[in-house]
């Protein structure tokens, strides 16, 4: 039942990441603008990273940060720190935010309820540690919340089927949860203003894709580097019946106002069927 209700109504999957929470004051105003969308009806889930807040941390604690292709390799010491940074730091901040808002907020991470089960990340020559890729998604705890009127905040932190924590990338992770709920929107609040055709060249955002030109920009190496799993994952989302995903700049004042004003900002990705027509971007190719 509550389910079906939720499915009716509005519901909004929002990743924030460093853009956010690396200043006071923009958590602050994101904050107020999720308290606008929560009193115009709209059920809200937010889900975050943090990994310049997790850098600093090892940093103190004299861990030295790896990557590999962009994944951060989690070691034993590392995920620990992981896990306290997101699931304790970041999250418990984000619901302080929200609180002082006069809205109901719960912190939770991937493993309260077996919310994200995940296993350890295949990889092609180097161990990422515990690096975990999604196995399957249990909404009911969001559901819960939801239906009582309750943001829920959720850190990427899942679980393997003997307990183990592992680091899930929040964008992933972002995306899989608003499939499995099957939300209207699934919005990425980044410090860019959107996919550009040439990152140089700051006017030339992409203003809409479908899942067909998002491979083409891929392939053709116009998006690159960490874009290049956003993307994906803003395309597996449409073919889970999502009506619209959006990277916007979270740094813009009263950006997700904007956005729910229709009003032109960030890149939206559109189902073919939904786009209102093929991005100009597109002509002649």
């Amino acid at each position: 039942m509550i389910g079906e209700v939720l499915e009716q109504e509005k519901i909004y999957v929002i990743k924030i990441g460093g853009s956010i929470l690396d200043c006071d004051e923009s958590l602050k105003a994101f904050a107020k603008q999720i308290q606008q969308l929560h009193s115009s009806g709209v059920f809200v889930v937010i889900i975050h990273g943090g990994g310049n807040d997790i850098s600093h941390m090892l940093k103190r604690l004299g861990i030295e940060s790896k990557f590999e292709k962009g994944l951060r390799i989690t070691d034993s010491q590392t995920i620990e720190v992981v896990e306290m940074v997101l699931s304790g730091k970041n999250n418990k901040r984000i619901v302080s935010e929200l609180q002082l808002k006069k809205l109901s907020a719960v912190g939770i991470c991937g493993k309260d309820h077996n919310l994200i089960q995940c296993k350890k990340k295949a990889s092609d020559g180097q161990d990422l540690g515990f690096v975990g890729e999604i196995c399957s998604i249990d909404t009911s705890i969001i559901r819960l919340l939801l239906s009582n009127n309750i943001v829920p905040i959720i850190s990427p932190i899942g679980a393997d089927e003997t307990g183990l924590s592992y680091n899930i990338n929040a964008d992933t992770a972002a995306s899989a949860i608003a499939s499995s709920l099957k939300a209207r929107k699934l919005i990425y609040i980044t410090d860019v203003d959107g996919i550009y055709m040439d990152f140089k060249n700051k006017k030339s955002v992409i203003p809409s894709i479908t899942p067909a030109y998002g491979n083409f920009l891929i392939n053709d190496g116009i998006v690159s580097e960490g874009m290049i799993p956003k993307v994906k994952n803003c395309i597996n989302a449409l073919y889970t019946g999502i009506e619209s995903v959006h990277i916007i700049n979270g740094t813009i004042k009263n950006i997700l106002e904007q956005l729910e004003l229709n009003l032109p900002v960030g890149t939206t990705f559109y189902p073919i069927t939904n786009s209102a027509k093929t991005p100009t971007s597109i002509s002649g190719r």
